[in-house]
């Protein structure tokens, strides 16, 4: 029967152990990264990637990890972030037009041995960072009155886009790649309706906005008018329309008949007077939406 002397015993505990505290620090250093995997675009392209680097065994030497990122195929040095004693991170700037970035942590650190310190290293699975250039931030609203203008922030918007209210479309206005303008339009007030963006490069959700009601009162309540000749009417609102001003939804059945401008009443008045002018012979009637109902007055042109 072999025998192990006891110099031989003491090397192979030796092995074994090291072996042991190999195996064991891989799992007692864990890396998580706390990087969302999609984040909105910014106009400088640099995004901030943090990740936590936590020693969970005593042997450990937590003042020697020092993390890496490799990042397209190149290694940077993490530097500690302000927040937390083991959280790390490292601002990447992404190439223009890239849409992701592919991505994995590297911890250098040491473990306690009998020779003092020992040198390991950990590295985690393979990240991705996807840069959302499509999105919607916020409307500076969330409810209004029929009419009212809106703003509305975010990135990637196009002049082919238009503002939904569920499914019914209003008057949308580009005004750049980061912001849009809509006018909540003549539908039922007292409910909240499903904003979305739409028609220029895939469908966005701006969550939830409430229609409130209001009313307006038009003077005169009836027109008449001869061909070429103007009149003044006034809508009055009761408040002051709101910031970016209100539209007054107005058609007419007798489209040939008259000439008249678009009614938007400005932002903090309640009122505006704007010139009808006749225009072939007819008999008919303006129309008037508001979220308080529907309301007309007849009008008739001769020569």
């Amino acid at each position: 029967m072999h025998k192990t002397t006891l110099s031989q015993a003491s090397r192979i505990f030796s092995v074994l152990a090291g072996l042991m505290l190999l195996l064991l620090t891989g799992c007692n250093l864990t890396i998580t990264n706390l990087t969302p995997e999609t984040v909105p675009a910014n106009p400088s392209q640099i995004y901030t990637i943090t990740a936590r680097f936590e020693a969970k065994s005593r042997s450990i030497i937590t003042s020697s990890i020092q993390p890496r990122i490799i990042i397209d195929g190149q290694s940077y040095n993490m530097t500690k972030a302000s927040a937390g004693t083991d959280l790390w991170e490292f601002e990447y700037q992404l190439p223009a037009s890239r849409p992701n970035a592919h991505y994995y942590f590297i911890a250098d650190y040491s473990t306690k041995s009998n020779d003092g310190a020992s040198p390991q290293e950990q590295s985690s699975e393979l990240q991705t960072l996807n840069i959302n250039s499509r999105y919607v931030l916020r409307p500076e609203a969330s409810r209004a009155p029929v009419g009212s203008r809106v703003s509305m922030l975010g990135a990637g918007f196009t002049p082919l886009d238009f503002v939904y209210f569920d499914n019914t479309p209003t008057r949308t206005v580009f005004e750049s790649s980061s912001s849009l303008s809509f006018f909540v339009p003549a539908i039922d007030a007292g409910r909240s309706y499903n904003l979305r963006v739409t028609g220029g490069g895939g469908e966005l959700s701006a969550g939830a906005f409430r229609v409130d009601a209001i009313s307006f009162q038009v003077f005169p309540s009836a027109l008449s008018l001869r061909t070429g000749e103007q009149q003044a009417i006034t809508f009055t609102i009761p408040n002051p329309a709101p910031a970016g001003g209100m539209l007054v939804d107005v058609t007419t059945d007798t489209p040939e008949s008259i000439i008249m401008p678009e009614i938007m009443i400005a932002a903090g008045t309640s009122s505006i007077t704007v010139p009808i002018q006749g225009g072939k012979p007819g008999n008919g009637s303006l129309f008037f939406k508001s979220s308080a109902g529907e309301s007309s007055i007849p009008i008739t042109v001769t020569r």
